[in-house]
């Protein structure tokens, strides 16, 4: 399945971890990556701890549970390769819904995008 399938048609909780260029590491709770049509994956980013790490270390991992029982998922590496704050790229890939507490009224948001160095499943590893 390619992943701009999977990622629209499967439900589950996503993190996103980053770390700043001393090596201090962070995760947040993400929504799903949008998969463009090359290949990369973008994010929806607001101004805080982790797309300031991005700007002192561009690589990244992104982990996705399914939903349901079990472990299946994904794990992404992540490099990042571009940003803009352009509000009309980041209008275009917006979902529908966002979270109640989302007021987007003068607040800045980021579309940064990556390139995936590699893919493995959520348990175990392909190496």
């Amino acid at each position: 399945m390619k992943l701009k399938d999977y990622f629209e048609g499967t439900k589950g909780i996503s993190v996103l971890s980053t770390s700043d260029n001393k090596g201090e590491v962070d995760s947040a709770i993400y929504s799903r990556p949008h998969v463009l049509d090359n290949g990369n994956i973008a994010f929806i980013m607001a101004d805080k701890l982790s797309h300031s790490n991005l700007q002192k270390n561009p690589k990244a991992c992104f982990l996705f549970k399914e939903d349901g029982p079990g472990y299946k998922g994904k794990r992404l590496y992540l490099l990042k390769i571009s940003e803009t704050q352009n509000k009309e790229e980041v209008d275009r890939l917006r979902r529908a819904h966002r979270c109640k507490n989302d007021d987007d009224e003068g607040k800045v948001r980021f579309l940064v995008t990556f390139s995936i160095t590699k893919e493995l499943p959520l348990v175990g590893s392909n190496i």
